[in-house]
């Protein structure tokens, strides 16, 4: 049997501080909380939360990996102003302008970005 994907690991400075954005970004719920490690996931029974760990060097250079997040074309701007209303901003990483996502850092400058809701051909 292939591995399966646990959880994505953010490395974090104040971990209740970005697991409540991200908490509040997503609408997702907090799942375990100990002193070095808090897990959020949409349920307890979801197959992959968010794990944030304590670490203590500032990020350095652009993820390597992000996150992209999707809503209806409809509420896209609107979902952007949210975010950026819980502590995200706008981010530079090279984009053209031509786009068709927008790039967003969290509170502590992990990218990731807001794309165009995907359509999926179902057969």
């Amino acid at each position: 049997m292939p591995v399966a994907l646990h959880h994505i690991v953010v490395d974090t400075h104040d971990l209740p501080a970005l697991a409540r954005f991200w908490t509040q970004a997503l609408g997702w719920s907090l799942l375990s909380e100990r002193e070095r490690e808090i897990v959020i996931g949409p349920d307890v029974h979801a197959p992959v939360g968010i794990c944030f760990m304590p670490v203590t060097g500032p990020k350095a250079v652009k993820n390597r990996l992000h996150l992209d997040l999707t809503t209806s074309a409809s509420d896209r701007d609107a979902e952007i102003d949210r975010l950026l209303a819980l502590g995200a901003r706008h981010a530079d990483v090279g984009q053209t302008g031509d786009e068709s996502w927008t790039v967003l850092a969290d509170p502590e400058g992990n990218e990731f970005c807001v794309v165009r809701p995907k359509t999926t051909l179902v057969g």
